[in-house]
Formats: structure tokens, C-alpha cells, sequence
């Protein structure tokens, strides 16, 4: 099974409906808005002239957003549709940042370079099988120093069906998870039906496999709500505030994580 070529066919298709969304509402990003939340404002800091790589960075919004604080970024992505669409958002804001096509787990053969800060964040790691080689790749990309922000869903959110009415999947790491999946996040009705491969991390994977690549965890938090109204049976306690009908205040929705390479 080629999980990669599955999950980019599927990628591919989601890009150009999420591009168009409401959900990501692009013309208010030109305009000038910030895509980034506060959770991973506060966790970046003052980046102005840092050089960041952004793994699995979908068509570009976040990655120009660091550009627009001032940073230095370079965003990856495995979907060619979706780095042509952040290069074109790129160059149509004249923004500083860089995008390359990649699978993560490649990028070590077609890039060569050291950042002072390797990000990720929101439903990225769950498309990759192997954290131990994750951690691996974060750690060689940092400078001495450098730092990794990573601002992820929960994985008890990913245990519940979608309708969050019973638990269906595991919590622990187990075998790849495989649906043929309707519609997408931005619009349940879009007319995509494509399979996708997926896992379920758990903290303790993701915590020990940074911590085993001998980098150093200096801030660890969980958020019992998502900044994006992203999932079914929503209910909205703040802006930019979402938790689940039923479940309010009684799970965590994401948790937020800073490392340091020594």
C-alpha cells in the first residue's frame, strides 16, 4: 500500500475546494489578515529575520503569515497542487517566503540547510507512520540552539467517530487507519470521495520520540478547545473558540509543544 500516493491524490483534490473556502477566506487573507493563532504567536516569539521550516504547510497561508512578522520561512508540502497555489499566493503578495514539494520523510535528499526554528501545526502528523523518523528530521534541520514549535489537534479527539458520539478508534499507535472519506472540513457537501491512510499518535509517542532524539522539551500545554471550527457538532464559546456540543470543558482539543535542539 503507497500510503503517500493515496493521500496525495486525495490532497490534491481537497486543495483547490479549501482554497476557495470561507473556511480559509483567502481574500481577507490578502487583504492582510493573520492566518496564525495566538497558541503558536506566543510559542514563535519575536522571529523577525529567523529562517523557519514549516513541514506540511497545505497551500502557504501560514507560511507567508510568518513571512509578513518578518521571518525568513520555507514551507513543504507533498501535494503539487497545493505548493502551486503558495507560490502563486507567494509571489501575488510579494511575501519573502520559499515552498518546496516534498514528502517530509524525503526532504533530506532535495534540501540541505539549518533553521533556528522548525514549526508544524493543526492535523499534520496523523498523514505520517513513523514519529521516530519525524523527530529524526526536525532534529537534523535545526541549528545548535534552534527551537520546535508544534501546535497539533489532540489525540483524544481523534478516538471519537465523527459525529463524537462513541469512541471508535485507538488512542495508542496501531495500525494505519483507512477510510474512503466524503466532502472535507471546509465543506461536508464538496463532491470528493477518495481514500485516505492515516494514524493516531499518541502523546507519549510523539513526547518520547523527540525527547529519544536528544532534544529538550522546555513547554508543554493542553487546550480544551480548537481554533477552528473544523469538526461536527460544534458549539462556539469564544471567538475563535470551538469545542464540542456535549463534551464541553470535559476533553482537551490541542496541545501545544516547544523543544530545543542543544
Amino acid at each position: 500500500m503507497n500510503y503517500i500516493d493515496i493521500n496525495k491524490k486525495l490532497w490534491n483534490q481537497k486543495t483547490e475546494i479549501h482554497y476557495n473556502s470561507d473556511f480559509y477566506d483567502i481574500d481577507s487573507f490578502i487583504k492582510g489578515k493573520d492566518s496564525l493563532n495566538p497558541v503558536e504567536i506566543g510559542l514563535l516569539g519575536k522571529i523577525k529575520g529567523k529562517r523557519i521550516l514549516h513541514l506540511q504547510c497545505h497551500f502557504g497561508q501560514d507560511t507567508i503569515s510568518l513571512a509578513r512578522h518578518g521571518a525568513l520561512p520555507t514551507g513543504i508540502d507533498f501535494s503539487e497542487n497545493a505548493i502551486e497555489k503558495a507560490k502563486k499566493l507567494n509571489e501575488s503578495l510579494d511575501a519573502k517566503a520559499k515552498f518546496i514539494q516534498s514528502d517530509i520523510y524525503n526532504l533530506p535528499e532535495i534540501l540541505d540547510e539549518k533553521f533556528d526554528i522548525v514549526f508544524t501545526s493543526y492535523g499534520v502528523i496523523g498523514w505520517l507512520p513513523d514519529m521516530s523518523k519525524w523527530a529524526e528530521i526536525i532534529k537534523q534541520y535545526l541549528k545548535p540552539g534552534g527551537e520546535f514549535i508544534m501546535v497539533e489537534f489532540h489525540p483524544i479527539v481523534w478516538m471519537f467517530s465523527d459525529d463524537f458520539k462513541q469512541i471508535e478508534f485507538n488512542y495508542m499507535d496501531s495500525a494505519p487507519i483507512i477510510e474512503e472519506l466524503e466532502g472535507t472540513y471546509t465543506d461536508r457537501d464538496a463532491q470528493i470521495k477518495e481514500k485516505s491512510v492515516s494514524w493516531n499518535h499518541g502523546l507519549s509517542t510523539v513526547i518520547d520520540s523527540l525527547i529519544k532524539t536528544g532534544l529538550l522539551i522546555t513547554d508543554f500545554k493542553e487546550h480544551n478547545y480548537s481554533p477552528y471550527d473544523c469538526f461536527e457538532n460544534t458549539v462556539k464559546i469564544d471567538d475563535s473558540k470551538f469545542q464540542i456540543r456535549g463534551l464541553e470543558n470535559k476533553i482537551p482539543m490541542i496541545y501545544s509543544l516547544k523543544a530545543v535542539k542543544g
